[in-house]
């Protein structure tokens, strides 16, 4: 009997071991289909948006860079905000919010990450990173430093943060951000060793210790994607603002007016 309790305990225990190992491969290996949700465009695909825009198509290391810039609705255009955008779709699916910005005379440049709408080329964290400094020295061409305003929402926000930590600017605004990615998959998965297995950091909370800008966080608190506890973490560094929006999920924001009064409140520099 005990043998066979023995046998019995020891199939269960590699049966638990191999269940551990294998969702471990299966989490690294299908990490991009968790964090990214891409809808790809062709490239001769048309743009139907009401706002004023220009595209461009930018060749960066034999890949395609697609960017929308939606024009300001004033006479003067204050400045440029560069909007990186959350981890959905492409482009279109966050056009409507470039007339929270357009409206108070910025011009909002809105790029798509690689294997997004019309962007093309294998996606990489440097990759992202890469492609924001582009956008930001195209930007710096245009206008002062002091003139552009860095934007980052949802998966954006590792992003933004990033370009705000490495480049001047008027200042940072965070839409639902997160503390880091490893925060984001021990939040889901924490009993694996996530960070071993992430091949994307966005340590959003390192970044922010480095950027000399005004930074602004706006979060609700009943974000069911990203917990609004990890804003409160960011909270807690040095020159960051936390606006919290009362019951607030993650994608419906721009849809409370306390939300476009504090962005309109920025807006006004």
């Amino acid at each position: 009997m005990q043998d066979k309790a023995k046998r019995r305990i020891k199939r269960t225990l590699i049966g638990l071991v191999t269940f551990y190992i294998t969702s471990g491969v299966v989490l690294y290996l299908i990490q991009d289909l968790l964090f990214f949700h891409p809808k790809k465009l062709p490239a001769d695909y048309q743009y139907q948006f009401t706002d004023p825009f220009t595209e461009l198509n930018i060749t960066v290391d034999d890949r395609n860079l697609n960017v929308v810039q939606f024009k300001a609705q004033t006479s003067n255009r204050k400045g440029i905000v560069l909007y990186f955008h959350g981890n959905m779709r492409n482009i279109e699916r966050y056009a409507d919010q470039a007339p929270l910005f357009t409206k108070s005379g910025y011009e909002v440049w809105i790029v798509d990450y690689p294997g997004f709408g019309k962007s093309t080329g294998k996606r990489t964290e440097q990759a992202m990173y890469s492609d924001a400094q582009l956008l930001y020295r195209m930007a710096a061409k245009e206008v002062a430093d002091s003139s552009i305003i860095i934007y980052g929402r949802s998966i954006g926000t590792g992003v933004a943060a990033y370009l705000a930590a490495h480049v001047p600017c008027q200042q940072l605004i965070l839409e639902t951000p997160y503390y880091s990615i490893e925060a984001m998959a021990k939040h889901y998965a924490p009993i694996f060793p996530v960070k071993s297995l992430m091949n994307y950091r966005f340590p959003v909370y390192e970044y922010l210790q480095k950027v000399t800008a005004p930074v602004t966080i706006l979060h609700g608190t009943q974000d069911e994607i990203i917990p609004y506890g990890q804003a409160q973490q960011l909270a807690a560094i040095k020159g960051v603002q936390l606006i919290t929006i009362p019951r607030g999920k993650h994608n419906n924001l721009s849809g409370y007016a306390q939300f476009q009064r504090v962005l309109a409140g920025l807006l006004t520099h």
